[in-house]
């Protein structure tokens, strides 16, 4: 429940993406306007919502096949963590209350691996976060369609990966 809340959390906390549209320069790197950026960000977070459209359509921006293929795929692993989180906090809550009548030892467990999960990921993360990115990647996504070219699909413009790092390490901190 702690880490599908605290990855859902920063799925949809929109001032982390605000914070680094200016701090990573994202405007530079896209050529595009600071509220052109967060127009199309805010689409597509809105679209990878279990309760979002169908269909994503950005404002501004072209979008490949296959780059539209991606975005459903990353809607469904959003959807996974959405649906994760409903279902993890009623468990919980029902496991807590039960272990807490009976032995609150039992939850050393859960205490312990919600602990050396993150920190061993931080630990990834803060030796090689490309590595960690891309095979994050490779595990997820059955295909290449997450390799986007800028010519057919501009928004990888304004998602650099440092961005992502950043979307990694809050998750961390929450946890």
């Amino acid at each position: 429940f702690i880490i599908s809340a605290a990855v859902v959390f920063t799925l949809n906390f929109r001032p982390l993406y605000y914070f680094d549209v200016d701090h990573l320069n994202i405007t530079a790197m896209s050529g595009l306007p600071r509220e052109e950026i967060l127009q199309n960000y805010n689409v597509l977070i809105d679209y990878n919502s279990i309760f979002g459209t169908k269909v994503l359509n950005f404002p501004t921006l072209a979008m490949s096949e296959s780059g539209r293929i991606h975005f459903e795929e990353v809607k469904s692993v959003f959807g996974v963590f959405e649906i994760t989180l409903i279902v993890s906090g009623i468990l919980s809550l029902a496991g807590i209350i039960t272990a807490i009548l009976k032995e609150p030892g039992d939850l050393l467990l859960s205490g312990i691996l919600t602990i050396a999960i993150p920190a061993a990921l931080g630990v990834l993360i803060a030796l090689n976060w490309e590595t960690v990115f891309v095979l994050f990647h490779k595990i997820v996504f059955h295909n290449n369609y997450w390799i986007f070219d800028a010519a057919t699909d501009p928004v990888i413009t304004i998602l650099p990966d440092t961005f992502f790092m950043h979307c990694a390490l809050m998750i961390l901190a929450l946890v």
